[in-house]
């Protein structure tokens, strides 16, 4: 008896190890880290634009650069502040600071992007850089839509126009 005992509790054990190793099977996936991402935006966008090995290896190296000097200057600012200014906590003078910091934040991003556009245009055509382009944007867009149905933070625009207020005057 002490035997079909123990025998029930080890296949009782096996089952519930059995069961909660495959509850945990989907979510041993690691995220990439930053570089491993743009390393794979960039390779993406070499096989879509069919370069050669020495291209693409050049490509490869510039992309990545340019991604780490674009990450190397923190977050971007938000839009309006913390609350996006709806509750009206913001004065005027925080609201200029804000939208000064996006300018320069944006002006330093343009400085880069320049500075790289003429280091793709000494080994790519101009084609082949205006594609680049499209492709980054049309990811970027992939990756908002992706966050956007994790819950993390709605796009703008995914639920549509704002409903009218009776009082409202359009």
């Amino acid at each position: 008896m002490k035997k079909i005992f123990n025998v029930m509790m080890l296949v009782i054990a096996m089952t519930m190890f059995t069961v909660n190793s495959f509850a945990q099977a989907p979510n041993n996936k690691q995220r990439l880290t930053r570089e491993q991402l743009a390393e794979k935006q960039a390779q993406h966008i070499a096989k879509d634009l069919a370069l050669d090995d020495e291209t693409t290896a050049k490509f490869i190296n510039t992309y990545t650069q340019c991604q780490k000097e674009i990450w190397a200057l923190g977050p971007r600012p938000r839009r309006n502040g913390n609350n996006n200014g709806r509750n009206g906590n913001n004065n005027e003078e925080q609201i200029g600071q804000n939208i000064k910091k996006r300018f320069e934040m944006s002006e330093k991003i343009l400085d880069i992007r320049q500075k790289y556009y003429k280091e793709y245009s000494k080994f790519m055509t101009q084609k082949q850089i205006q594609r680049v382009y499209e492709i980054e944007k049309n990811m970027m867009k992939r990756f908002a839509q992706h966050r956007g149905k994790k819950g993390q933070r709605p796009m703008r625009g995914q639920f549509g126009p704002r409903p009218m207020d009776k009082n409202s005057t359009k």
